[in-house]
């Protein structure tokens, strides 16, 4: 049975992204078996896993309004690992769930027949707090919140952390924060060494003791379709998600 664990952060620019493409070819680089689902109407886990999302027979759109079957919806990456794409079209899901029934656990339902297959699951949500979001909660068992240390993280972070308990509280009592994730990380500054104990010191034994630096192989490697570590496996960025991914595994 796979580990079901979603990406999410109400505030963009996190690095979200970034960090569910880049952990998913480091799990598939160990000889994990990992499929990574885009519930981003952007797509931008899509493109930059190599996948062209203006052509697209089965995606996450197809997959929760019930088109298609999940195994229907998975394409191989160059990054070793699966995905089950999104294009701008999953903007539609977020209006007919709402009148759907059980329409925060359609992507729950929809991963039943295939989670067996992997070893890890990993759903980048979108920037928002919508139905969505709402369903990545409830199909996962734990949350990777992705955090940029600067002056309004904390902000958005408690934000999010209702949502989560409101979660656990409603339709999905396993979810636990499986780890807050400190991204473009530059220890030479201030407010991000203090931001940084301010993480600490309010969720000490959740904060990965990985951090993911600023590095500018991470920010090109997308443009080329590919995750950093099959860009550049040297680079910074790589290493520290390989860090991650090992770290991961050992939680």
């Amino acid at each position: 049975m796979a580990k079901i664990l979603g990406f999410a952060n109400q505030k963009g620019g996190v690095g979200k992204t970034t960090s569910c493409v880049n952990l998913a070819a480091s799990l598939a680089a160990i000889g994990k078996k990992v499929l990574l689902i885009d519930l981003d109407p952007q797509g931008n886990a899509t493109t930059g896993s190599g996948i062209d999302k203006s052509e697209l027979l089965g995606s996450t759109n197809a997959l929760l309004l019930g088109d298609n079957a999940a195994a229907e919806c998975i394409l191989p990456t160059p990054g070793g690992y699966d995905i089950i794409p999104a294009n701008h079209e999953l903007t539609q899901s977020e209006l007919e769930l709402l009148s759907m029934e059980q329409r925060e656990f359609r992507l729950a339902q929809a991963l039943a027949s295939i989670e067996d297959q992997y070893d890890y699951v990993l759903i980048d949500c979108p920037p928002t707090l919508n139905m969505l979001t709402v369903n990545a909660l409830v199909a996962a068992q734990g949350l990777i919140i992705p955090v940029q240390c600067e002056f309004y993280a904390l902000e958005g972070l408690t934000a999010l952390l209702n949502t989560v308990a409101q979660i656990q509280a409603s339709a999905n009592p396993k979810l636990e924060i499986f780890g807050i994730l400190r991204t473009m990380f530059d220890g030479r500054t201030a407010l991000t060494t203090e931001v940084s104990s301010q993480l600490l010191a309010n969720f000490s034994n959740k904060v990965f003791s990985t951090v993911i630096p600023r590095n500018i192989r991470l920010a090109e490697a997308p443009s080329y379709g590919l995750p950093a570590l099959l860009y550049d496996a040297a680079a910074a960025g790589s290493r520290a998600y390989q860090a991650l991914a090992e770290e991961i595994i050992e939680r």
